[in-house]
């Protein structure tokens, strides 16, 4: 086979890139809808849908380990139940350690 010169060897290139970013798209998107279908099976409908957005925002942010370990270091004293419709928004807001913002949306 002739040696490819740069201007094909950088279409060839370039057509890689093109089908790998298809690719990555295609698995990404599969792998989205498998974690969706996941979610269906838990009781979201307890959050709103804000909610729902930060903490799944923050734990992809922090990373799932790190998200667990500060979930699991809640007390039950300090997770209580909703007595009233109102009670959501009577909730105290505290900022979490290091400084951030948990108030901030994170959209990937």
């Amino acid at each position: 086979m002739p040696k490819m010169t740069e201007r094909e060897r950088l279409v060839k290139i370039e057509a890689d890139q093109q089908n790998l970013a298809r690719e990555a798209e295609t698995v990404r998107r599969g792998l989205r809808a498998q974690y969706g279908k996941l979610v269906t099976e838990l009781p979201v409908e307890r959050l709103s849908e804000r909610e729902f957005r930060d903490v799944i925002g923050q734990a992809i942010r922090v990373g799932g380990s790190v998200a667990i370990s500060a979930l699991k270091g809640l007390t039950a004293p300090g997770v209580q139940a909703e007595s009233s419709p109102g009670a959501a928004r009577k909730r105290a807001v505290v900022a979490p350690a290091g400084g951030d913002d948990a108030s901030t949306a994170v959209h990937p």
